[in-house]
């Protein structure tokens, strides 16, 4: 198994041939703006246009080692393409115009070493993921980036896209998940 920013650069220089926008997110992205941990995959979101979706699909498909046997069966009806880099797992999610395409306009270039980067999804978006998932290492990841980037983040984009995700998907938790870490951090603030 390679190292996952190994795996990372890998994935930007095939998609970034292949013209896919893509922003990398999960443990790496937690690694650039949070508390740094362990992890042993790459998650990836790539741009896939409405009704394009099989396409790049299968681009993605054709340049990596899929990890199942129906890849593109599952891919299309889960939106994400399971696949390896050197025995690394990479997980890469079909995004869709809207927010996704505003994650990629604030993505950052983050250094993997050797003077190589990749892109790296904002901490702000990555709250915004976390918060959707919003399992218990998520809720730690969030609290990570809270407290290495506290008033650096832009809170009201926070709130506005977890609005919109809570009111999409009828989970107000969702914005809750980020409210509990957020009033905490302020309270900590003002008391020291």
């Amino acid at each position: 198994m390679v190292d996952p920013l190994e795996a990372a650069w890998e994935v930007h220089r095939i998609l970034t041939e292949m013209g896919i926008p893509y922003v990398v997110i999960g443990g790496i992205a937690v690694q650039c703006w949070g508390e740094p941990r362990f992890t042993r995959d790459v998650d990836v979101t790539v741009l896939a246009p409405l009704g394009e979706e099989e396409d790049v699909i299968r681009r993605i498909l054709a340049a990596f080692k899929p990890r199942i046997g129906d890849a593109l069966e599952f891919a299309l009806r889960n939106r994400v393409c399971l696949v390896e880099v050197r025995g690394t797992a990479v997980d890469i999610s079909l995004g869709l115009p809207g927010y996704e395409e505003e994650v990629m306009r604030r993505a950052i270039a983050y250094n993997v070493g050797g003077g190589r980067t990749v892109q790296v999804c904002s901490p702000e978006d990555l709250v915004v993921h976390k918060a959707v998932a919003g399992r218990p290492q998520d809720i730690q990841d969030i609290e990570g980036v809270v407290l290495r980037q506290g008033d650096k983040l832009d809170v009201e984009y926070i709130r506005k896209w977890l609005r919109e995700f809570s009111f999409v998907l009828e989970e107000p938790e969702i914005s809750e998940r980020f409210e509990r870490v957020w009033k905490k951090f302020v309270e900590d603030r003002e008391a020291r």
